[in-house]
């Protein structure tokens, strides 16, 4: 088995904050990732305010979700129905960074001398708050803060707010402010996780303009032609300063120069307010009218009632999501700070989703997978389901695509891409990518979940149904039914979760995940003609469906493939898993992980190893199939061969270990998933933050310890603490209801917040609950 690897804290213990105490160039990399501020839509990666002077170890960025560039995907030998054009989420104009001159003497944290410097990012205000005392060379000492952040509340805007303080001199004051236009994507590297494929600058530029202390610059993209805008405004404390502003549309430079002179102990500010709109937003030519519409608007609140507005925002977001964990400070400061990510970096406006590193880098190419379903969805379905909903919608926008892949590859209904941004396939190496056919059942899984916390009659009238039996359809085709099975309905040639095997036969966890979708596709089918028969019929003829299908679609189900080996009682990942080596984890060299980097995949595919728990994560979603028994043996029989080199493998362990009563394992497992990237642990977060690991924290907590399990009509709960926790409190929303759960290592209590009643199951024993009402049982110790 193989150890998972520890290092001590970098970031300061807090509950609501993240912040970095000193001056810490070496970890720039890091820290441009932790100290990101976005708003689902906007993404303004933690650059510092003034620069990195050497470029080599900084990458500054600014994300817009879901606007992309393409390039072409080519192939030594390429292949019928491989992906030819991929989407790459793309770096746009930069407005964070500032020039600030003392006199003659700019200011640089890497001359001079430092007396203080502290960051922090704020949880509860949405901003990332620098202040520094520096004095120059020449002795001029001087304070300056930067306040920077991402309106939750109106998407399109952000703002700076510099303030700076001469403490022992008076003298001119100059700050160089930009929109520089020249931002790049990241080179190709051999890491497959990161490089994106297109060309390092990607942008043409069409209009540079400026106006005083306004500006204006708008770029298209090369290949997929598609437009954004960004509009700067200054707005200083002082009246009397000097101003020169330029554009230069050849140099894709808007550049803004402000002077002032400055009183000993006297404090200055500036705020930059800037706005976002892209041609996926609005047409092309409302671009500037809107981003100047927003300037206006922010100008009239004023940077302190933003401030208010972000705060407010985010009280009612923790009021929902917050989980409270006492014990261990570095945990709750860890699952807080997972949660403010995964709102930071989620689409809200149903043609954007999460990208697997949120807004903060370009690790896979910004492109959206299975991991917003399956380890995303759950913290919003269940503490914002409104958000769910967008998610959702995003799929739904990207149907019609879907259709036309599986087309492509002579098959009705729809096949929906393994990674993805406006819905195209961008995987390049099928085997692992378009082979993961569980990406449709994936969605449905979602859509089944978000309905049975919802009832929400009419997204699935709408929306959802539609998906769910366009995929059923795909699937009704994937497979056969053969005879060396005992005529049972087989999948041929798939990939399934563990990337670590490719190309195989009746991947147990694919085959599952198709009977539960032919089984929702025919309950929906079911549940609209009893509710609504026009609103089936409509979709019926939509969608040229007919009756035949759907009993086809149970006819499958009811005889599908089940793999299972009687004599290791165990369920085989595959028809050939079992038969191939074990390999022992412990002999491999720690520098040779993750394997994936430094062995080639043949060498991967041939031994009994798994890159993250494939099997056992299809008994954590489908639990009401599988006995006790079940869990126990799959568990220790895949644990000792999973690498964990996904980062989605962690937290599913923690979560079935919790259920089988390995407690101090299971909380090993999760402090891993919850301080993944706050301690770097894959030394990788420089590429950015890893949204579906801080989705699996929640899951830990909520399914793992609070023992949590939903099915469609009610709630159960088996609660245990590790020894390290004193108490875990979340709350869950479900069918329009808000519970509160407090386990502590004693009791358990359950208190409806919100609706008339709910059915609650705690160990197996039924109650209900009223509005305002506790009830508590004690845990066995």
């Amino acid at each position: 088995m193989r150890r998972l690897p520890k290092k001590e804290p970098i970031f300061l213990p807090d509950e609501w904050n993240i912040i970095e105490e000193g001056f810490h160039p070496e970890k720039n990399f890091l820290l441009e990732t932790i100290f990101t501020v976005a708003n689902g839509y906007l993404g303004l990666r933690g650059n510092l305010d003034e620069d990195f002077p050497d470029k080599s170890q900084s990458f500054k960025a600014t994300y817009i979700n879901g606007f992309y560039e393409e390039y072409d995907i080519t192939y030594p030998e390429g292949g019928y129905g491989f992906a030819k054009r991929g989407e790459a989420m793309v770096n746009v104009a930069d407005v964070k960074t500032f020039e600030i001159s003392i006199e003659d003497e700019k200011f640089n944290l890497f001359s001079g001398k430092i007396y203080k410097h502290i960051r922090k990012l704020n949880m509860k205000s949405g901003t990332v708050v620098r202040e520094i005392l520096w004095e120059s060379e020449r002795g001029r000492k001087i304070f300056i803060s930067f306040e920077r952040l991402a309106c939750f509340k109106r998407q399109h805007l952000g703002a700076i707010n510099i303030r700076i303080k001469p403490l022992n001199f008076s003298g001119r004051i100059k700050i160089v402010s930009k929109i520089d236009g020249n931002s790049s994507n990241l080179l190709e590297t051999e890491d497959v996780r990161v490089s994106s494929g297109i060309e390092k600058f990607p942008f043409e530029t069409i209009k540079a303009s400026c106006n005083k202390l306004n500006g204006f610059l708008m770029q298209k993209t090369k290949k997929s032609r598609l437009s954004y805008g960004c509009m700067v405004d200054h707005v200083l404390s002082i009246k009397e300063f000097f101003c020169k502003s330029f554009a230069d549309k050849e140099k894709n430079l808007v550049i803004f120069e402000i002077e002032f002179d400055a009183k000993q102990d006297m404090e200055y500010s500036l705020t930059k307010y800037f706005s976002y709109f892209t041609q996926r937003d609005v047409e092309e030519d409302l671009i500037e009218e809107l981003c100047a519409a927003e300037i206006l608007e922010a100008k009239k609140i004023g940077f302190e009632n933003l401030l208010k507005e972000q705060r407010k925002f985010l009280e009612t977001f923790w009021k929902n999501a917050n989980v409270v964990v006492k014990g261990d400070f570095k945990i709750q400061q860890a699952i807080r700070f997972s949660l403010f990510s995964l709102l930071q970096s989620t689409g809200r406006n149903g043609i954007s989703n999460i990208a697997a590193k949120g807004l903060t880098g370009e690790g896979y190419g910004g492109h959206y997978f299975w991991d917003s379903e399956i380890y995303i969805m759950p913290f919003f379905i269940y503490t914002q389901p409104e958000i769910a909903k967008m998610l959702l919608l995003y799929r739904y926008s990207i149907l019609d695509t879907a259709r036309k892949r599986a087309r492509e590859l002579h098959h009705r209904g729809a096949l929906y891409p393994w990674r993805t941004i406006a819905g195209k396939e961008c995987s390049a190496y099928f085997p692992a990518g378009t082979a993961q056919y569980h990406i449709n059942a994936d969605i449905v899984y979602a859509i089944k979940k978000y309905f049975e916390a919802t009832d929400d009659l009419e997204f699935i009238k709408n929306y959802g149904a539609e998906i769910v039996f366009e995929v059923a359809r795909f699937y009704s085709e994937l497979g056969h039914f053969s005879e060396a099975k005992g005529g049972k309905f087989c999948i041929f040639c798939v990939t399934g979760p563990d990337e670590y095997t490719a190309l195989v036969d009746n991947n147990a966890y694919t085959n599952y995940m198709v009977k539960m979708t032919l089984e929702f596709a025919t309950e929906l089918y079911n549940i609209l003609k009893e509710k609504d028969s026009n609103a089936l019929e409509k979709l019926c003829r939509k969608i040229e469906l007919l009756k035949d299908e759907v009993l086809l679609w149970k006819n499958i189900a009811d005889n599908m493939y089940l793999p299972y080996n009687s004599e290791l009682k165990i369920i085989p990942q595959d028809d050939s898993f079992i038969y191939k080596k074990r390999l022992d984890l412990s002999k491999i060299p720690e520098n040779q992980f993750p394997l994936l980097l430094n062995w080639h995949y043949l060498d991967i595919y041939r031994y009994q190893v798994c890159k993250q728990p494939d099997v056992l994560l299809l008994i954590y979603l489908l639990r009401e199939n599988f006995t006790f028994e079940d869990l126990k043996n799959n568990y220790e029989y895949y644990e000792p061969i999973t690498t964990h080199d996904s980062s989605l493998s962690p937290a599913i362990f923690s979560i079935l270990a919790a259920e089988l009563g390995y407690l101090d394992k299971a909380y090993e497992y999760f402090v891993y998933t919850a301080r993944m990237d706050l301690d770097d642990l894959n030394d990788n977060t420089k590429d950015g933050i890893h949204a579906a690991c801080m989705g699996g924290a929640w899951q830990a907590l909520v399914f793992g310890f609070g023992g949590m399990r939903t099915n469609k009509d009610r709630l159960s709960f088996s609660p245990k603490l590790p020894q390290r926790l004193e108490c875990l409190s979340f709350k869950v929303r479900y069918k329009g209801k808000v519970l509160k759960v407090e386990i502590t290592k004693d009791k358990a209590s359950y208190t409806l917040l919100e609706g008339e009643s709910v059915q609650l199951s705690h160990y197996g024993s039924s109650f209900e609950l009223k509005r305002g009402q506790t009830k508590e049982f004690i845990l066995a110790n």
